[in-house]
């Protein structure tokens, strides 16, 4: 189950950060504004649907009493990763997101690439916990 989780996030995450983001803001017709309003709902849509499949990882570990190892130990930092994604990245790109859509120009700061570098670890250790696990077995 936590490998089939693992996976399934990692796709989350490939198609969603690294195939849907970019590519909607080369869609005809897709303003600057547009295209931040789009992806708000689609970030935070995302972020609760990890925070659930952090939820069953921690359960699931929890419930079958697995000891701690490597892949558990991945999914704990990809945990740690996610958290700070919602409490502090999240929060501050959707702020500019919403500058940006009441007609503002905020200062560029280096948060999307902070984003996009922890979506990048999290996709790593996702792909490398659920390999461990289902080595594992």
């Amino acid at each position: 189950m936590v490998a089939a989780i693992s996976f399934f996030w990692a796709g989350m995450i490939l198609a969603i950060s690294f195939v849907e983001a970019p590519l909607k803001f080369r869609a005809p017709g897709i303003t600057p504004a547009l295209g931040l309003g789009i992806g708000k709902r689609v970030f935070t849509a995302l972020n609760r649907i990890e925070i659930a499949f952090a939820i069953i990882v921690v359960a699931t570990a929890a419930l079958t009493r697995r000891s701690f190892d490597w892949p558990i130990g991945m999914l704990s930092i990809v945990i740690v990763m996610l958290v700070v994604q919602t409490i502090w990245l999240l929060p501050k790109l959707v702020r500019r997101a919403d500058a940006v859509i009441a007609g503002e120009n905020p200062p560029k700061g280096r948060l999307h690439v902070a984003f996009i570098a922890v979506e990048s670890a999290k996709l790593i250790l996702l792909i490398a916990a659920g390999v461990g696990q289902t080595i594992k077995g």
